[in-house]
């Protein structure tokens, strides 16, 4: 099981993908997805410059993660994201059948893990997620915040 301390070095690296992202013009979500304490997939929000909506940095990660181990499944495997998943991540993540989802800040209007509403608490399920949320979460709201303020001159309200 990952620390608190490595969760955190783990969320710091996150940041600097969702920095990477944000320097492309992307909103910086970053995202790491770990399998037995090695980093197996590395994504930053992606679905402006790949015309995707399902580019988000949890998928990208996910993706990249299960194409270095050979496998969809990622059993076992923990994600550590800046952001709170939306549902549709939610939904990948646990048909990847993840075991842990770590995130840095929640997201009041499209979190589905806590934020807005929490899917890994729903019944009926074939796959639950550990989560472990607020990791880090000032310094990744206020990147978000830095962001969105530098394009739009507001801040949205994130928790």
């Amino acid at each position: 099981m990952t620390t608190l301390t490595g969760d955190e070095d783990l969320m710091r690296q996150c940041l600097a993908e969702a920095a990477a992202a944000a320097a492309l013009g992307e909103v910086p979500v970053g995202a790491l997805v770990v399998v037995d304490g090695r980093i197996v997939g590395r994504g930053g929000n992606q679905p402006i410059r790949r015309c995707d909506p399902t580019a988000h940095a949890e998928i990208v990660a996910l993706r990249a993660a299960a194409t270095a181990i050979g496998n969809y499944r990622l059993v076992g495997a923990t994600l550590v994201v800046t952001l709170e998943p939306c549902a549709m991540c939610v939904g990948a993540l646990m048909h990847a059948r993840v075991e842990r989802v770590v995130f840095g800040c929640a997201d009041p209007k499209a979190g589905a893990l806590g934020g807005r509403f929490d899917l890994a608490a729903q019944a009926g399920f074939n796959h639950s997620l550990r989560v472990t949320g607020g990791v880090l979460a000032g310094a990744a709201r206020e990147q978000l915040q830095a962001f969105f303020r530098a394009r739009r001159g507001t801040a949205p309200p994130l928790a």
